[in-house]
């Protein structure tokens, strides 16, 4: 089901893709195990999907990832266009754990997830050879 909500179509054959699955279903499944309300799974789903984009789409290095995650979790910095949503969504503890993961999942493995985004990749070549 992650893979059809994701829109993922070449799952078989892209690492990319593979690589997103896994994010998002290990996260999903971790917000799980910590008994999360449904309005804090989506939550959280959010931050994780938002480090992910400014990591692939805004090109934002660690440190201003770090910096644009802190204010998403404490409702600083928002605007009309782009709410992050309650920042009492989760209690401190739960907030604590969020950030662990992330820096787990995501952020201690930042310069991989820059190359699968940035890096530039040759074409594999197949011949008869």
């Amino acid at each position: 089901k992650m893979k059809e909500f994701l829109n993922l179509t070449q799952l078989k054959t892209s690492l990319k893709e593979a690589i997103l699955l896994d994010y998002y279903t290990a996260g999903f499944w971790w917000a799980k195990e910590m008994n999360f309300s449904l309005i804090q799974l989506s939550g959280f789903m959010d931050l994780l999907n938002f480090a992910l984009e400014n990591l692939s789409d805004k090109h934002m290095t660690l440190g201003n990832n770090l910096k644009e995650l802190e204010r998403a979790m404490s409702g600083t910095g928002k605007n009309d266009s782009e709410e992050r949503g309650d920042p009492n969504l989760f209690s401190i503890e739960q907030a604590k754990a969020i950030i662990d993961y992330l820096v787990i999942s995501l952020f201690k493995h930042y310069k991989e997830y820059e190359y699968l985004f940035h890096g530039r990749r040759e074409e594999p070549v197949i011949s008869n050879e």
